[in-house]
């Protein structure tokens, strides 16, 4: 998994992940926010949400374009210190009226722009490293390992966004929603370690940062395509763009929809082994219980084997110990749920790769499109799952008008969901952005990542659907519009798919 990937890899990874952290954190409870804060209603706060979330997947088409004309690595480290101006704006608590909305406002504008800068074209560096043909073959699990870099950031980030909150309630004074600009700060912390790493690791990278170009220098771009084979590879990404539009509209309820749903619907105490999932700390063990695992049947040397095997023994009894130590309950939050996908992402991704790995070594490796097509039906899947666990509830508008008299839910439900939404990301996400990194003409890179991007804007600007459906439908029926739009994209994949698997070959 690990061995034989440029050390670029790790120093852009980390990079990444210091971001990565400070976005989720603040993610984590922004919604929650703007409905306690301003007092807006689910669907306005929905609005707001997803318009947010479409920026900052919009701009990094900005970004390309720009980076394809000035360099990479410029591109970069200017969209680090316009975010930190966003975030430091947000971190002011200035209260609830319009010179505050306003100042938010400006605040995720800034966001925005400086994310579009810097996260599509640290990808495309990252895939520049694997241009180089003894890297080549790793392209594919090189993205696996970075897309698992960022959500190290964001398993703690819920975490981190609720203590803070707590900390500053009860140690500082501060009202529940000043709180909350505790949780923004974090981010600002967060860019400046950011920062640090891409500077004092950089001579990994540098060699693909780029740089300014000249006056006809365009026309030193190394491309052997013909226009034919441009075109070909442009329509197939294209179709994959129009498809992950669906994915991230119905993927990016987890932080509306779905965290309205944990707010609203779920039990607000965990007890017993369920408790345990709340301590992110467990998760970690969890996660390092797994890595150990891996390395007990992938080491070569005896003396690795004997204390990767220590290791998962030493995970297994101090998870035990806690365990029959448990007592009382939890309090358990909405934003804390948001910890369960980049945990499952961390902890499944060598288990995706062993799998792939292991059906490319016979021959039979889906190629990326169809691991894209499989995602979606997975994804289905999972809002099946809240589906399924929504069954003769209230609609969010009479749960409302019962208060404590109305009907909550395990929180396995949220937990499962969350399980098979993961499985259908580590098909989807970090496949797309190699299967863009590779078939995307050279001289087209950063546009086209940036398109990628673009596709996850409109996604994300259609999260807001999920809010205008919370309310007075049956939840049932709201989960179902995003049963039906992937398995809808599912079906369009397949269809297409000799084209698509024909523009990588």
């Amino acid at each position: 998994m690990f061995k034989g990937q440029p050390k670029g890899l790790y120093a852009l990874a980390l990079a990444n992940t210091g971001e990565r952290f400070g976005y989720y954190t603040m993610l984590a409870v922004f919604a929650l926010f703007l409905r306690a804060n301003f007092g807006l209603d689910a669907g306005v706060a929905g609005a707001i949400y997803s318009t947010f979330l479409g920026l900052v997947y919009f701009m990094p088409l900005i970004g390309g374009i720009l980076a394809d004309k000035f360099g990479f690595g410029k591109m970069v480290t200017s969209g680090i210190f316009i975010m930190f101006i966003g975030y430091l704006l947000l971190s002011f608590p200035l209260g609830g009226d319009t010179l505050a909305m306003v100042a938010m406002l400006g605040a995720l504008m800034f966001i925005s722009i400086g994310t579009g800068l810097f996260k599509g074209n640290l990808q495309v560096m990252v895939g520049n490293l694997y241009d180089d043909p003894k890297y080549a073959d790793k392209r594919d699990s090189a993205f696996s390992i970075f897309y698992m870099a960022i959500n190290i950031g964001a398993l703690f980030a819920p975490t981190a966004a609720v203590k803070i909150k707590e900390w500053a309630e009860t140690s500082l004074g501060f009202s529940g929603n000043d709180a909350y600009h505790f949780s923004f700060a974090v981010a600002c912390v967060a860019l400046i370690a950011s920062i640090a790493i891409y500077y004092i690791f950089r001579p990994t990278f540098r060699h693909v940062e780029g740089g300014a170009k000249k006056k006809g220098e365009e026309a030193q771009v190394v491309d052997n395509l013909t226009p034919e084979q441009t075109k070909a590879r442009m329509t197939a990404l294209f179709l994959v763009f129009a498809v992950v539009i669906f994915f991230w509209m119905a993927f990016h309820q987890n932080g509306l929809a779905l965290t309205y749903f944990a707010d609203e619907f779920t039990q607000k105490s965990s007890e017993g082994l369920q408790s345990m999932a709340f301590n992110v700390w467990n998760l970690v063990l969890i996660i390092i219980g797994v890595y150990a695992g891996f390395s007990i049947f992938q080491s070569e040397e005896k003396k690795a084997k004997i204390v990767s095997a220590a290791i998962v023994l030493g995970v297994i009894a101090i998870l035990v110990y806690k365990y029959l130590n448990i007592t009382g309950s939890v309090a358990v939050s909405a934003p804390i749920f948001q910890q369960f996908n980049p945990f499952y992402v961390v902890a499944l991704t060598p288990v995706s790769l062993a799998i792939f790995g292991s059906l490319a070594a016979k021959g039979k490796e889906p190629s990326a499109p169809r691991k894209i097509a499989y995602g979606m039906l997975v994804a289905a899947a999972g809002f099946a799952v809240i589906a399924l666990g929504s069954m003769g509830l209230l609609t969010p508008n009479e749960q409302a008008a019962a208060g404590e008299a109305g009907t909550f839910v395990s929180a396995n439900w949220l937990i499962s969901t969350y399980l098979v939404l993961t499985f259908a990301e580590l098909l989807l996400s970090p496949m797309g952005i190699s299967f863009v990194s590779k078939v995307a003409p050279p001289k087209y890179k950063g546009m086209m990542m940036g398109c990628w991007f673009v596709a996850t804007a409109i996604g994300n600007m259609l999260v807001a659907v999920g809010g205008f459906l919370w309310g007075s439908l049956p939840l049932v029926v709201v989960w179902s519009v995003f049963i039906a739009l992937c398995l809808l994209s599912a079906l369009f994949m397949f269809v297409m798919m000799k084209r698509l698997e024909a523009a990588t070959k």
